[in-house]
């Protein structure tokens, strides 16, 4: 099983469960649904069925599913399109100045839609649009168009700061964009102003109306949960999110690149933010089928659902499908990984699309990359407390940083 179930010419996703079934001796009365099968080949084999088969629409042909060393296949991508950003948050990108991308090395809309045509035929179907701020990329919505016109591609979604959403959320809409999270880490302005260093906490709020408005469903926001800032303030970000219908999701604070001046006693852990909302609501249930998803989603008694992305203190590395690629083509396998792949260069030396697909193919396939399990591991010795990258390293390579790298 480990190189994958053979795919048969023209056959859809429902045809090959149906044929995997089979082979496991499902009873013919029981209709072989994604998760029933999953759950029996994780039963019988050595790894889940989402290891070698992606659900599929009538519209979509059946993409090649590469896997890693642990099993994990390649399944979304995060596209940064920009390492600018309009604001300076302290957990991100606190620095006044950076050294840039050149621009003659960032992508075009055309390459960023070329490239993530190769990972699509890998197994990639799900596609997060990033920066620095993406929103600050003119013209966003016609690489969203190049994008929906992939017919393996079943998701494009969107994190921005929300600043420039007000005046993008309809043209956005119409291009075809599915989802939209909002990075919203505090409800007090003078506090927003504190981590971002810029006062315009208005027009983030002002985003987040126009995104109920132009039509968007399944609005999320991101929360980083920073011990000594903004911890007493979860129940009302649960209330805000309420009042928009969307889900608030908390995420560990991450000692990504070095700038931000990390410490693991800041950290607002899963446990204490579970322990915080139980004492307003009472005891928040866990929800089952997190998958390959970052967070854990919980329910509290009054149904209200949230999540927590514990990736400091309960690293999710063993299901983690997702890498990243920078606004000038250098592939992460990991957000912690110290270096990517160049995949402009041979890009824009004109390789056949058969060469790309098997560089994306083999690095992918030797990928062994567990950076926040490793991290964890550094705490049993001592030795988990600072920043990743020292300060001086930073400031030579642009792409060091999570804002280069979509966070």
């Amino acid at each position: 099983m480990g190189g994958g179930t053979p795919v048969a010419d023209g056959e859809n996703g429902t045809q090959l469960r149906s044929r995997i079934a089979q082979r496991l001796d499902v009873p013919k009365d029981v209709r072989p649904t994604p998760s029933l099968v999953a759950a029996l080949v994780e039963h019988y084999f050595d790894h889940p069925l989402r290891v070698i088969m992606k659900e599929t629409s009538p519209h979509r042909d059946l993409a090649e599913c590469v896997t890693d060393t642990f099993g994990r296949p390649l399944g979304s991508l995060r596209l940064s399109v920009t390492d600018r950003c309009n604001l300076r948050c302290n957990y991100c990108m606190p620095e006044p100045e950076y050294v840039w991308i050149p621009r003659e090395d960032i992508l075009s809309f055309e390459e960023m839609a070329t490239l993530v045509g190769y990972f699509a035929e890998l197994g990639v179907d799900k596609i997060r649009l990033t920066g620095g701020e993406p929103l600050l990329r003119r013209d966003l919505a016609r690489l969203i168009r190049l994008l929906r016109q992939n017919r393996r591609i079943t998701e494009v979604a969107l994190t921005t700061n929300g600043v420039l959403l007000a005046d993008h959320a309809q043209e956005l809409y119409e291009a075809g964009l599915d989802r939209v999270t909002v990075s919203l880490d505090t409800l007090r302005p003078e506090r927003f102003r504190q981590l971002t260093g810029r006062d315009e906490f208005s027009r983030v709020l002002e985003g987040i109306e126009s995104v109920a408005k132009t039509g968007f469903s399944n609005l999320k926001l991101d929360t980083v949960a920073i011990r000594g800032f903004n911890e007493d303030e979860l129940g009302a970000l649960v209330e805000f999110a309420k009042h928009y219908r969307a889900e608030v999701r908390f995420i560990e604070y991450m000692d990504v690149g070095g700038a931000n001046e990390w410490s693991l006693d800041k950290v607002l852990s899963q446990d204490m933010i579970l322990e915080t909302l139980s004492r307003r609501y009472g005891r928040a249930i866990p929800l089952p089928e997190r998958g390959a998803a970052p967070a854990q989603r919980f329910r509290l008694p009054d149904g209200t659902i949230f999540g927590i992305i514990p990736s400091t203190t309960v690293p999710f590395c063993a299901h983690c499908d997702r890498s990243r690629v920078t606004a000038d083509g250098m592939w992460y396998l990991c957000l912690y990984a110290p270096s990517g792949v160049d995949l402009r260069k041979p890009l824009r030396l004109g390789a056949s699309s058969m060469e790309m697909r098997e560089v994306i193919r083999s690095v992918w396939a030797a990928r062994r990359d567990r950076g926040a399990e490793e991290r964890k591991a550094l705490e049993r010795v001592g030795l988990r407390s600072g920043g990743l990258i020292h300060i001086d390293r930073l400031r030579e390579d642009p792409h060091l940083e999570m804002h280069a790298r979509g966070g």
